[in-house]
């Protein structure tokens, strides 16, 4: 008697830390994880490591690269941010069926799951998105130098552009402002240098002070929260959000933000290695729909 086909579903959620794949055959779950994969910094890098951890999860539900070929997958990758990237991607990709994109779209099936509503994923660097009936649109996520507003990088650049001006007379020295310049032995010079030497991740490592200084009435760190929620409300506006929909909070910033738009928050339901099986089950039912 012929057995039938397992009902293969890869997601692969890859970054600048890690790349996790899950694999589910039938509705076994296998996880792995490897290295980066960004495919902004090291294409074939990224390419390399998503296919080694293919092949690992490929053996732990004792699967062939043969099998694989026949799975449907979706493949979410940091640095993915065009078509032309995705389509690179994809070709090298030993998998029947795949879509590539960004991780934006991963976090926000992940965190939403079936359900409508929005997500603001507010951490180093920031997005929103929103689903309807499976549908997700989204804006934001264009890095620390052209984008990234409310994110944790972007606050703190911010507070140091106005720690400068406070030292030019043109802003005032709030308390969390002269902790800052005290912080660098109340020399702007080494502000200067701490900024020409510093990445958007040393930058976040530091903001959740502003989050705790906005909290106790700091009149620069409340300035630049206020400003960062209303990017997310203007976000959420233009995405068609409306308050009678979830909105999930997400990130290392995302949940600070609850208080400054005065809206509920749910947690994410899943994350967005989730996201990607249930995308890559989405585009199954698509093909099968379209068969």
């Amino acid at each position: 008697m012929q057995h039938a086909s397992p009902q293969i579903l890869i997601g692969v959620d890859g970054g600048g830390t890690s790349c996790r794949v899950a694999l589910a055959v039938d509705g076994e779950r296998f996880d792995c994880r490897r290295g980066p994969a960004n495919v902004s910094t090291d294409f074939a890098g990224a390419v390399a490591t998503v296919l080694a951890a293919l092949a690992d999860a490929a053996d732990s539900a004792g699967l062939t690269m043969g099998d694989i070929a026949r799975a449907t997958a979706h493949v979410g990758l940091a640095g993915v941010m065009s078509p032309a990237i995705a389509s690179r991607v994809a070709a090298e990709l030993p998998v029947g069926r795949v879509c590539v994109t960004d991780d934006r779209p991963t976090t926000v099936a992940g965190a939403l799951g079936d359900a409508d509503g929005a997500v603001a994923a507010i951490g180093t660097g920031s997005f929103l998105g929103r689903q309807v009936a499976g549908r997700i649109t989204g804006l934001g996520g264009w890095g620390f130098y052209i984008g990234d507003q409310a994110a944790g990088a972007w606050l703190m650049r911010r507070a140091f552009e106005e720690l400068m001006l406070a030292v030019d007379g043109l802003a005032e020295m709030t308390p969390f402002a002269g902790a800052l310049l005290a912080e660098h032995g109340n020399d702007p010079g080494a502000v200067v240098q701490f900024s020409l030497r510093s990445r958007p991740v040393d930058y976040a490592r530091l903001a959740v002070r502003i989050v705790d200084a906005a909290e106790a009435g700091d009149p620069l760190a409340t300035r630049l929260m206020t400003e960062g929620a209303a990017y997310i409300r203007r976000g959420l506006d233009r995405l068609g959000w409306t308050p009678a929909e979830p909105l999930c909070l997400t990130g290392g910033l995302g949940p600070a933000y609850g208080r400054w738009l005065g809206l509920a928050s749910i947690p994410p339901r899943g994350t967005a290695l989730d996201g990607a099986l249930i995308l890559a089950a989405r585009l199954r039912a698509r093909e099968e729909d379209g068969a």
